[in-house]
């Protein structure tokens, strides 16, 4: 790559990323051909797939943003039994296209942690090729061990805001530090560990987006998932607009920046883009994210896990998300990656 095309350097501070948050014109062009060619070059052009499973929307938070807050009386709460669980995941490794499967579920620490590593250890017994993913919220170091133990691969927990007095004001359950230390706890066990922020907040600004990008890179998370705020009319943000909403192109210059000071982090083209964009999420994958994740979750459970409204597929099953996959991806010139695509620092040179 030439110069105009290298990756930003890991001395880079806010002052440097800001006037890249600004760009426009011709600058954000060359902003986004940047982004995807550091892609490119240390990710390659085969995307990986993971397949998401919703399997329980009982949440004990409220944070303020989301749809399933446990004070929101609007989804009709479910949780799906372990065998109903691995019969997702059998269709998963069945249809050959996703090497990882993410199982995502509202925090409620304590219940079922026992259920879920004897979930995982299901997992591995009988479909040993494929990788998992897990994100289920804040939990003490001990039970991250023991979820590793039972075949845990990778853990998901963004930390959505690097302020931590915006962070207090959205999450009345837990502070910013609990939630780092979390992260740190994943790190020094050895599992891939993957962070990530929602852009564009209620009482953000640039300063405080570029250092959630910049937080990113201090922990050099192996995934890192981003996507725009999206207001949920069932929460007390209903009323409060994207701090972003009279220039969108924001949520992009965003993921180009991230791939900029994360070269080699899998970075996913999250749903949320496709709500707000009718291609949205091709278009990340052309400016940064090199990562596809369809929901794999049975079609009769998908409207009650909305954390924000007009999520794309609630009416579609699996099956119709794997084609979406292949045709979106084709229409992009881009190959499915084999097997797990598991963290690329170890190839770090």
């Amino acid at each position: 790559m030439g110069p105009d095309f290298q990756p930003l350097g890991k001395n880079a501070t806010r002052a440097d990323l800001l006037p890249l948050l600004r760009a426009t014109g011709a600058e954000l062009a060359a902003l986004y051909a940047r982004g995807d060619a550091v892609r490119r070059a240390h990710c390659g052009d085969a995307v990986p797939i993971r397949a998401i499973v919703e399997f329980s929307n009982f949440c004990a938070n409220d944070c303020l943003y989301c749809g399933i807050r446990a004070s929101n009386p609007v989804p009709a709460r479910y949780r799906m039994a372990p065998d109903e669980i691995l019969a997702s995941v059998r269709q998963i490794a069945a249809a050959g296209l996703a090497g990882t499967v993410v199982l995502q579920g509202g925090e409620t620490p304590g219940y079922g942690d026992d259920e879920i590593a004897a979930i995982l250890r299901r997992i591995k017994a009988e479909v040993p090729g494929l990788a998992i993913t897990l994100s289920v919220g804040n939990r003490p170091r001990d039970v991250y061990a023991r979820w590793r133990d039972a075949g845990l691969d990778r853990y998901l927990l963004r930390f959505e805001t690097s302020d931590p007095d915006l962070f207090a004001r959205l999450h009345p359950d837990c502070t910013l530090a609990e939630r780092l230390q979390c992260l740190r706890d994943l790190k020094s066990l050895g599992i891939q560990t993957g962070g990530g922020f929602m852009i564009g907040l209620p009482g953000e600004t640039l300063e405080i987006l570029a250092d959630n990008i910049l937080l990113c890179r201090e922990f050099d998370f192996d995934m890192i998932g981003i996507g725009p705020y999206i207001p949920n009319p069932d929460t007390p943000l209903g009323d409060q607009p994207n701090a972003y909403a009279d220039d969108p192109e924001t949520f992009f210059r965003a993921i180009a920046v991230l791939r900029l000071a994360n070269p080699d982090a899998h970075i996913p083209a999250t749903t949320a883009f496709d709500v707000l964009f009718p291609n949205g999420r091709d278009l990340t994958l052309q400016r940064g994210t090199n990562v596809f994740m369809p929901n794999a979750t049975p079609g009769r459970l998908r409207k009650d896990y909305q954390l924000y409204p007009g999520k794309p597929c609630i009416d579609e099953d699996a099956s119709d998300c794997t084609l979406c996959v292949q045709t979106r991806l084709r229409a992009l010139g881009r190959p499915i990656a084999k097997g797990p695509a598991h963290s690329l620092k170890k190839f770090r040179t």
